[in-house]
């Protein structure tokens, strides 16, 4: 550990091989894993555990208290993977009693600068955050998804696997898995073909996925017909398992 002038209690547990900056504050029961660099002025507030590897950047404010006014001082946490990249500016907040009391972030997800994560939200592995782009309490944002800058998504929502936001897009619905959504209001506007290349998909893969894409939202099809037949799709490409289970599971309806 390295820097001048950190401030760090003495609850604190750092891991080996650790930098953290000059300026930087390490509050109560914060635990740090091993080679994470965390730069100056830094706020890692208290009650969080931060897996190996991780790089959090200037100014950003981890582990800080939740923004509802149903939070009371409970003791709640925030809880990091591994070799996450956490840009200038970043703000990362603890759950509350009502949402399980815990946020929790995965590993190979990139924050860049200025980005927030709610209270009680779940994020999966290999996210981007965008600038600027914001999640409300409780959402949850599958692996490999991607949020344009400024996107804003509301409460309680999902954003799918593979999926696409776009820039200053305000999510008021969830978003399925491999689907691109844009524009305010939110429209799909197909499947997210270069992710899903990029992720070593097959051509064949990819082609079933455009064909359940259309299915939902081409034929003028009601969700139960749809998904019927998406059933006979899934046969064949299990690949579209992961759709069908996105709208399956939605509580608040899909964008469509």
């Amino acid at each position: 550990m390295s820097g001048e002038l950190p401030i760090i209690d003495p609850t604190a547990k750092i891991g080996k091989d650790v930098t953290i900056g000059p300026w930087t504050v390490i509050g109560p029961e914060v635990d740090i894993g091993d080679g994470c660099k965390i730069s100056s002025h830094v706020v890692v507030k208290s009650h969080t555990r931060i897996g190996k590897n991780n790089q959090i950047f200037q100014f950003s404010s981890v582990g800080e208290d939740p923004s509802d006014k149903k939070y009371h001082g409970e003791v709640s946490w925030l809880e990091i993977g591994d070799n996450n990249i956490i840009r200038e500016g970043v703000t990362l907040h603890r759950g509350t009693e009502s949402g399980g009391g815990i946020t929790r972030i995965g590993s190979d997800n990139l924050f860049m600068p200025y980005t927030h994560v709610a209270h009680d939200c779940i994020i999966g592995n290999h996210v981007i955050f965008s600038n600027n782009a914001a999640v409300s309490g409780h959402v949850i944002v599958e692996d490999w998804a991607i949020l344009s800058g400024y996107a804003g998504v509301y409460q309680f929502l999902t954003i799918g696997a593979h999926s696409f936001v776009g820039g200053l897009t305000h999510i008021n619905m969830d978003v399925p898995a491999y689907v691109i959504v844009k524009g305010t209001p939110p429209v799909p506007k197909g499947i997210n073909i270069t992710g899903l290349e990029r992720r070593g998909f097959s051509k064949d893969s990819i082609r079933a996925i455009r064909q359940a894409y259309k299915i939902i939202y081409r034929q003028g099809l009601k969700i139960d017909a749809a998904l019927q037949e998406l059933e006979s799709l899934a046969n064949d490409h299990q690949e579209v398992r992961l759709l069908i289970k996105s709208i399956e599971t939605s509580q608040k309806g899909i964008i469509r």
